[in-house]
Order: C-alpha cells, then structure tokens, then sequence
C-alpha cells in the first residue's frame, strides 16, 4: 500500500467559507469535520474531496483568456439531466459563464466560473460504445 492515501483539490480564495458554501450546494457535498481556521474542506458524495484555503491575495484565474497558458480547473459530469437546468442552477448559486455556446439546445460541454473566479467545466456523461476502428 501507498505512503499516500487520499487526495483533494484544493482552491485558494478570499473566502473559503463562502466558496465551499457554493460548491457544497453544486454538488449536493458535505462539509468535513476535520477543517482549520484557514481551510474550509468539503466530501462529494462520489468520494471527492474539495479544500477551500484561504489566501487574502486571491486573484482570480484568468483562464481561457488567449494571453495566458492554461491553468488547472476542474471538471463534473453531468450523469443525467439537461445542461441548461445544471447552468440555470449554477448561475442561481452565484457561478458565471464564461463560455457560452452558440448553437441553441443542449452542448456536450459548459465552462463556468465559481463565485471567487475558479474555472470548471460541467460534461455531459455520455455513455459511448467502444469506437469503431
């Protein structure tokens, strides 16, 4: 067995409280009982975890700006539902979009932006074969 054994991704901001609040509401999560002063954590009930650590010089990502590389963000996958009910839920918890489609209906894929600026992407799960070859 590993030296490590659990991991979680964690996300410096201006106000851990306030940001693991929307996304404990996004991912219907729990709060974890072992947080400190400076870092609010949060269990998915898929067995992620999330840490919200506080940092007073935040700046938001500015990610997918063309000027600037990529930086890390995060995904979720949409099991079943329509993307336009998870969107309109996101922008109710206080997310923005920062990339919006321009073909109506439903997309395979949604970027967003969490309340301190944090980029994450909502997937449709679609459920594919193998690919013929």
């Amino acid at each position: 067995m590993g030296l490590i054994t659990e991991g979680a991704i964690v996300l410096d901001c201006s106000n851990p409280e306030e940001l693991a609040q929307f996304y404990l509401k996004l991912l219907d999560a729990e709060p974890c009982p072992d947080t400190s002063g400076s870092r609010t954590d949060i269990q998915v009930p898929s067995g992620l975890r999330m840490g919200f650590r506080l940092d007073l010089n935040a700046t938001p990502p500015s990610w997918p700006r063309a000027e600037d590389s990529l930086q890390a963000h995060v995904d979720f996958l949409v099991g079943s539902g329509d993307l336009d009910e998870v969107e309109r839920h996101i922008v109710a918890l206080g997310g923005t979009p920062i990339q919006a489609s321009g073909r109506g209906g439903p997309t395979e894929a949604r970027l967003f932006s969490d309340p301190a600026g944090h980029s994450f992407t909502v997937r449709a799960s679609l459920r594919h074969g193998p690919k013929a070859g």
